[in-house]
């Protein structure tokens, strides 16, 4: 047997492997701890919504409190891991495998998902530590262990662990080689070869300027994600509303249609309802957002708050900006235009849509790839620097940076897809021991939350 037959084995194994991990089950039980959260925390979606954007807008913050960085900031860290290209690309591929229903539930997930975020990065700020070098340490491998107490210490190793390998394939390679595609696009167009010059140089500057960025911990990288999430955010999100408005009277006909095949399946979607048309919105709207997987728990533990419960209400506005917001839009761009009816390929279809209802304005797409895709590439450099620090110590941490710039170069000129979806399946393994941790402490997060609305009521 050849290298190069046994190499294809192997990615099919794999590729089945990260199907399954990522299949029916998983998302059960992520939807349905969301479900379970939401009714224990008494719906602290819509309760806690109002005070949240007032925390984020700086009403509450205070220099003076414990954490390295503002309640914004940590948001925006967060933002920056999750929109990328699941907003864009993610968002095209449910539509086309679950036709305009799964939108629908892309959007359930992302509310659930609400109460699941709460949950996790109030119990983050709760039990984390802050080292003789002043730096925070947050996240499920802490609220597991000092939460559920020692005896659930493997489970915590576990969580880190899978973050670790998790960073260097989706929050890494994955992205620095969606960068360089829509540089190659940006420049000579769909279809075109890649350019293996481009590709290196392009790999040689987003290293330097990844490295420049983690070399300065959590406080640059939330620096950069403050800068670049909200502009970005800003800058596509406007694109998209200009396309939108143009075709202003297609949107109620898409709202419509979203809202009609969300329950009743069209033929040509194959697995019928549950099988298609939920399933593919259940799991874009889950890789869109992550709520229930543990990563933005560890950005949201840097905060600089006194007060676990707000952070967490910070934290919940993530799904609901990542899903309800940005990829609806993207939604409704490649609904109303009917881009889905003449491309069948989920990495140009939101291009396509773009320059349907706008000549000439695909590029915004690449372009917004670009920048959230390397904002990604951070905020994850950090998520694997802090399960480093938990695992190895503080000493480890430089060996993982240079090895995670170095992966970011390997990911810009070559396409290790077995080595992505390897690393993909970890992702989703974080989620296991999360959310037995977030089911078990449910109970203290819901006292924590009636103690903390109490103190400010009486405070008003």
């Amino acid at each position: 047997m050849n290298y190069s037959k046994l190499e294809n084995i192997f990615s099919v194994i794999v590729n089945k492997a990260d199907s399954f991990i990522w299949g029916l089950p998983l998302m059960i039980l992520l939807v349905g701890t969301g479900i379970y959260l939401t009714f224990r925390m008494k719906g602290i979606q819509w309760r806690g919504f109002v005070h949240a954007v007032k925390v984020v807008l700086g009403k509450f913050d205070d220099k003076r409190d414990p954490g390295e960085v503002s309640h914004f900031k940590a948001l925006a860290t967060a933002l920056s891991a999750t929109i990328g290209t699941g907003n864009i690309v993610g968002v095209a591929t449910a539509i086309l495998i679950g036709g305009p229903g799964a939108v629908f539930w892309m959007w359930v997930t992302a509310f659930v998902g609400m109460a699941t975020k709460f949950t996790s990065c109030t119990l983050s700020v709760k039990f984390r530590k802050v080292d003789k070098h002043g730096e925070t340490h947050g996240g499920p491998m802490h609220f597991i262990e000092l939460g559920l107490g020692k005896k659930f210490k493997w489970l915590a190793v576990l969580f880190a662990l899978f973050t670790v390998l998790a960073s260097f394939g989706i929050g890494n390679m994955f992205q620095s080689n969606n960068v360089v595609t829509a540089f190659n696009t940006l420049l000579f167009g769909f279809g075109s070869e890649p350019v293996f010059l481009l590709n290196f140089l392009s790999g040689i500057v987003m290293s330097a300027l990844v490295a420049f960025v983690i070399i300065g911990g959590i406080k640059r990288v939330a620096k950069v994600a403050g800068a670049i999430v909200p502009f970005m955010c800003v800058f596509y999100i406007t694109g998209a509303l200009v396309i939108l408005l143009k075709n202003y009277h297609l949107i109620l006909p898409g709202i419509k249609m979203i809202f009609t095949h969300a329950f009743i399946a069209p033929l040509a979607v194959q697995g019928g309802l549950i099988g298609g048309v939920i399933k593919a919105g259940v799991a874009r709207g889950l890789f869109s957002n992550e709520a229930g997987l543990g990563s933005a728990a560890i950005a949201h533990g840097a905060a600089r708050t006194h007060e676990p419960v707000r952070e967490g209400l910070v934290a919940m506005l993530g799904p609901f900006i990542d899903t309800i917001v940005v990829c609806s839009i993207t939604a409704l761009v490649i609904v109303c235009t009917g881009a889905a009816d003449v491309e069948q390929t989920s990495g140009r279809l939101t291009s396509m849509a773009f320059d349907i209802g706008l000549p000439g304005t695909g590029w915004i797409v690449s372009l917004g790839i670009i920048f959230f895709a390397f904002s990604t590439v951070i905020s994850w450099s950090y998520y694997g620097d802090r399960a480093v620090d938990y695992l190895f110590g503080h000493k480890a941490i430089i060996y993982y940076r240079i090895l995670y710039v170095v992966v970011v170069f390997l990911g810009a000129i070559t396409n290790y897809s077995i080595i992505i979806n390897i690393c993909d399946a970890f992702n989703a393994m974080m989620a296991l021991p999360n959310l037995i941790a977030l089911i078990c402490l449910a109970p203290l997060v819901s006292t924590l939350t009636v103690d903390y609305f109490k103190r400010m009521k009486k405070n008003r």
